[in-house]
């Protein structure tokens, strides 16, 4: 995991050489975690040709001859000085997550240096993984896989789509999820997932999600809204799989009794766009030909006007993941980014029936030169509850 460690941080101090950086500073809990391997409050350090700074706040049992203890920013400069390293002309900070007002304390701070983001090559160091990584990736799936497996015998007659959330909820914390799981941006507020039932699908969210739903409350617009699930609907689960700081990403849909034959041909037709993208992408892909293609799929079968909404439609098919689960790469029509060798990504090709519900699947895949791992493996048909 050292040798790992090191690596990371070397990618990030060629990129600082690169621009022409002084230094570079690391804040969010995500980037400190993957350039440390633990969190803390404070600011990594990083020198183009010399070893990283931890000018950490708490918590104070952290050690190491690179460790300082600060209680504000200001105090930083002195340390420097007293390093004898120079104050940056130059800095690079993670301008996607940092705060303005956090931000112009530390220009103000190191005397005013030009400031970089280093949050894009950040995100795209991140996209590539590691084996171990994969590996991280691959125990979250086997264990989401056989919890999803379980989800028909705790269904039962007459209940609501929380209470049957809150059962699956409850057998992934006993079998060791670690609860919250990460996301990059504003509003991404969900715990565990979203588990959605009906028209509740239909329903549109001012979250950034494949998915919708009403929600609880107001406070938190999104998902499971308490109806009571009844024949003719479908019920998708969407969780996430934080069994390991590396997350897998599945989705499977179950009927209520019977459903409308548009709900089966809709459900296959995305099991069979996975497939496609199982077959057939590779490193070299364009991320916008897998939107452009899935949107080809969906055209053909006269299923356009439900895909990824009703009302408001998800302008992407899937995402990137690893320590968050909405990572590099983007599927969209104006994605840049390429697939590459050991990208993982998640694709969720889904249709929005109103007076049924979602129906559709999502996996996890990592790219390979020799073939595309799929990392969820469990049954994909929409089964009857």
């Amino acid at each position: 995991m050292e040798q790992e460690l090191r690596k990371r941080i070397d990618n990030v101090r060629d990129f600082v050489h690169e621009v022409g950086g002084d230094a570079c500073i690391i804040t969010s809990q995500i980037n400190l975690f993957y350039l440390n391997g633990f969190i803390f409050d404070g600011f990594m350090y990083i020198l183009p040709e010399r070893d990283p700074l931890l000018f950490v706040k708490r918590p104070v049992d952290i050690l190491g001859e690179n460790v300082f203890y600060i209680s504000k920013p200001e105090q930083i400069p002195d340390k420097l000085i007293e390093l004898g390293y120079k104050i940056p002309d130059k800095l690079l900070i993670e301008s996607d997550s940092i705060s303005m007002s956090e931000g112009n304390r530390l220009q103000a701070t190191l005397g005013m240096p030009q400031l970089l983001n280093v949050s894009g090559k950040m995100k795209e160091i991140r996209s590539i993984k590691s084996e171990s990584e994969i590996e991280q990736m691959r125990t979250s799936a086997r264990i989401q896989s056989k919890i999803y497996e379980q989800i028909p015998h705790l269904y039962r007659k007459g209940m609501r789509d929380i209470d049957f959330q809150i059962e699956v909820e409850y057998l992934v914390r006993k079998h060791g999820s670690l609860g919250v799981f990460r996301s990059f941006g504003r509003n991404m507020d969900i715990f565990m997932g979203s588990v959605i039932a009906g028209d509740n699908a239909t329903v549109p969210s001012p979250y950034d999600f494949a998915m919708g739903g009403k929600g609880l409350s107001p406070y938190i617009p999104i998902g499971a809204s308490g109806i009571t699930l009844a024949e003719g609907m479908t019920i998708m689960f969407d969780m996430a799989g934080n069994f390991t700081p590396y997350q897998s990403d599945m989705t499977r849909t179950f009927a209520i009794g019977n459903v409308p034959e548009i709900a089966y041909k809709a459900h296959q037709i995305s099991i069979e766009m996975n497939q496609w993208v199982e077959e057939n992408v590779k490193p070299g892909t364009p991320c916008s030909e897998i939107y452009n293609k899935s949107i080809d799929f969906v055209q053909k079968n006269r299923l356009k006007e439900y895909f990824m909404g009703t009302m408001q439609q998800a302008k992407f098919v899937g995402h990137g993941l690893g320590l968050e689960i909405n990572e590099l790469p983007v599927l969209s029509s104006r994605s840049k980014d390429i697939m590459q060798p050991n990208i993982a990504f998640a694709y969720e090709p889904k249709f929005v029936l109103p007076g049924i519900g979602a129906v559709g699947i999502e996996n996890t895949f990592v790219i390979k030169e020799a073939g595309n791992e799929k990392l969820t493996l469990l049954d994909e048909t929409l089964r009857k509850l």
